[in-house]
C-alpha cells in the first residue's frame, strides 16, 4: 500500500510552532510521501524537525520572492530523481511546482496561484493556468512511455463543482469559482485525462472541504472549500482503496487553516 498526503501548511514555521502542529503530526502520520504548499521559507530558515525530519528524504522548492509561495515533497524511500519547476521560464523559481520520482510514480506537489479578479495576481493565475495544462499532459505521456503512474498533490486554488464549496450561489464572480477557472478544471480531467482521485471514492457532496477562512466562524459552520486535491492517472486512480480529509476536529486544533488530504493506493 502506499498512502498520501497533502496540505498547505500556510507557512512551514508558524505550523511548526503551534501546539500538537505541524511537527507532531509528521511524527505521528503513516503516510509514505507528504506533500507541502506554501511553505514561505527557505530550507535555512526552517526549524531542523521539518527542513530534515527524521526518517523522511526531503525536497524543498522556494520561491525567489521571500515568504511567499514554496512546496516541498517528503518521501520515506530516497527518490530516484527531482525536478522543480514544470518548464516555464516566468515560473521556474516561483515555489510553485515540485516533482520526484519513486519506482514506478512520478509524484509531484503543486501551489497553483489564488488570484484575485481585477487585479495582477489573477493574471498570474490565468498564466499559470496556461502553461501548466499542457506540461500535465506532456508529463502523462511521458509517464506511459515509461510505465509509470502520475499524481499530482497540492492546493489547486479552485473549486471544480458546486459541490466543492458551501457559498456556492456567492462566489460565482470570486477567484476560485469563476466559471473560466472551473472549465478549466474540465480540461484537467477531460482533455488531459486526470482523475480527481477523492471524487472518485466520494462522488457525493456537499463537501466535504479542505479549506475554511480564519475569518468569522468558517470553520465552525463548516463554510468550507475543497481546493486541495490529488489528482492523478487513470491506473493510480484505480487502485485506490481509501480517501479522507483530516479535518481538526476543533477551531483551536487546526495548525493550517487547510487540512491535510490523504489517500491510500493498492501500489505498487
Amino acid at each position: 500500500m502506499l498512502t498520501v498526503s497533502s496540505v498547505n501548511v500556510n507557512g512551514i514555521r508558524a505550523a511548526a510552532k503551534k501546539e500538537n502542529g505541524l511537527v507532531e503530526w509528521l511524527a505521528a502520520t503513516s503516510a509514505d510521501v507528504v506533500c507541502l504548499q506554501e511553505v514561505r521559507a527557505e530550507p535555512g530558515q526552517m526549524p531542523a524537525e521539518v527542513r530534515e525530519p527524521e526518517g523522511w528524504h526531503v525536497v524543498h522548492a522556494h520561491s525567489d520572492q521571500k515568504g511567499r509561495a514554496g512546496v516541498s515533497i517528503l518521501t520515506r524511500e530516497q527518490p530516484e530523481a527531482v525536478r522543480i519547476g514544470f518548464g516555464s521560464k516566468e515560473f521556474e523559481h516561483s515555489g510553485r511546482y515540485v516533482e520526484v520520482d519513486l519506482p514506478g510514480l512520478t509524484a509531484a506537489s503543486l501551489y497553483l496561484p489564488s488570484g484575485d479578479v481585477g487585479t495582477p495576481r489573477q493574471e498570474e493565475k490565468e498564466r499559470f493556468m496556461e502553461a501548466f495544462l499542457p506540461y500535465l499532459v506532456k508529463r502523462k505521456r511521458a509517464a506511459k512511455r515509461q510505465g509509470r503512474e502520475v499524481l499530482v498533490c497540492g492546493d489547486w486554488n479552485i473549486a471544480h463543482r458546486e459541490i466543492d464549496l458551501k457559498n456556492w450561489k456567492g462566489n460565482q464572480k470570486e477567484s476560485g469559482f469563476l466559471p473560466e477557472e472551473r472549465a478549466w478544471m474540465d480540461r484537467v480531467f477531460d482533455e488531459a485525462g486526470y482523475v480527481d482521485v477523492f471524487r472518485k471514492v466520494h462522488p457525493e457532496g456537499p463537501g466535504p472541504y479542505s479549506w475554511w477562512s480564519y475569518r468569522g466562524k468558517a470553520f465552525d459552520n463548516d463554510s468550507g472549500w475543497r481546493i486541495d486535491y490529488q489528482i492523478a492517472t487513470p491506473g493510480l486512480a484505480e487502485r485506490v482503496k481509501e480517501a479522507r480529509i483530516e479535518r481538526a476536529e476543533t477551531y483551536a486544533a487546526r495548525w493550517s487553516d487547510h487540512s491535510p488530504v490523504t489517500i491510500t493506493y493498492d501500489f505498487p
